[in-house]
């Protein structure tokens, strides 16, 4: 009896466990809040099948209850053998053709789901945006506005957004949970699917698939603004000259200095030049994060340019310029801090 009562307390308490767990998250990260075309209609593939999985836990459980019950070991019936039914045509043929009936109701809507996501017959008609997946990072160039910009990625509310997605060295996964499902991001070959936020706000996007050391990290944002604000947010990017963007302090204007005697500009456009090698640092002042998931401070910024393979390992800034000291770093850091091209940010949104 007190062995039983061990089990019961230890299932009790992982129930409980596992109830407390269920609050923990953010609500823009999360498939089960869908706040997107793409995430409603992979909610709704959720509920089938665990509808299906749970309908189907229940009947065994009762069937075995039962046999438990009705074929249990009796007092004076040690030796009893019940009738043996191996071999019947009818019960495999119920249990074969079930299974196959519920995986043809989860198939054919995840079937159409996935087609219906993937058509691009009318992208000509809506934003269509080029993503590269990089070791670990994001990159975002708008085809039609000639906007170049990493990690942070502008989208209007209520609109389809079309991706064309493909990676410049591993695969990588796009997935935005609230707005969307997953799609691979593949070096071989450009994968298309759309995106449709319902509300405004800041939404979390993950790499889902293992790309390196650092693809816990590989993080970005999806920012869903309204429609005006998305054609400032464009208009802002689109006349934004660099050359004629002066720091206002004398410390950003030495940071930008060493900006380019470091030879920084090789790998990190400013504007729209089509540079990739690391990331575009348009607007890198109203970034939500530095280094994907870092708080978008000064003094993170700092240890980032000091030592980037101590916050991120494995990624390819590490090495490429010479190491700076507390001075320089400082300096740096607060050139590109001050490198804030349009008042449409993150922070307005969740206002």
């Amino acid at each position: 009896m007190k062995g039983w009562m061990g089990k019961i307390k230890a299932l009790a308490l992982m129930s409980f466990m596992a109830v407390l767990l269920t609050g923990c998250g953010k609500e823009n990260l999360t498939a089960l809040v869908p706040k997107g075309y793409g995430a409603e209609e992979s909610m709704k593939l959720i509920i089938l099948t665990t509808v299906i999985m749970g309908g189907v836990f229940l009947v065994v459980i009762v069937v075995l209850a039962y046999v438990l019950i009705r074929f249990r070991r009796k007092k004076g019936q040690e030796n009893y053998i019940p009738k043996q039914v191996e071999g019947s045509k009818t019960l495999e043929t119920i249990w074969t053709i079930i299974p196959i009936i519920l995986v043809i109701i989860m198939a054919v809507p995840t079937t159409l789901i996935s087609f219906d996501l993937a058509d691009a017959s009318d992208s000509k008609d809506h934003i269509n945006i080029d993503v590269t997946g990089n070791q670990y990072w994001w990159h975002f160039n708008y085809q039609d506005e000639d906007i170049q910009t990493s990690q942070d990625l502008y989208i209007p509310v209520g609109e389809k957004v079309y991706l064309n997605m493909i990676s410049s060295d591993v695969i990588h996964s796009f997935w935005v949970p609230s707005i969307s499902g997953k799609m691979d991001v593949n070096p071989e070959n450009t994968n298309t699917m759309y995106i449709e936020a319902y509300e405004e706000g800041v939404y979390w996007g993950k790499c889902a698939e293992l790309c390196g050391p650092s693809h816990s990290l590989m993080d970005f944002k999806v920012i869903v603004v309204s429609k005006e604000e998305y054609e400032q947010w464009v208009a802002d990017m689109k006349n934004y000259d660099p050359e004629k963007d002066e720091p206002e302090s004398a410390v950003a204007k030495e940071g930008k200095d060493l900006f380019e005697e470091n030879n920084c500009m090789a790998c990190h456009a400013i504007g729209s030049s089509p540079v990739e090698v690391g990331p575009n640092l348009t607007n890198f002042g109203n970034r939500t994060k530095i280094a994907g998931f870092k708080e978008p401070t000064k003094e993170n910024l700092v240890d980032w340019l000091k030592d980037p393979e101590e916050i991120k390992p494995g990624n390819l800034m590490t090495g490429k310029y010479p190491q700076l000291n507390d001075d320089e770093a400082e300096k740096i850091a607060e050139y590109l801090m001050q490198l804030k091209v349009t008042d449409v940010t993150p922070e307005s949104v969740n206002n």
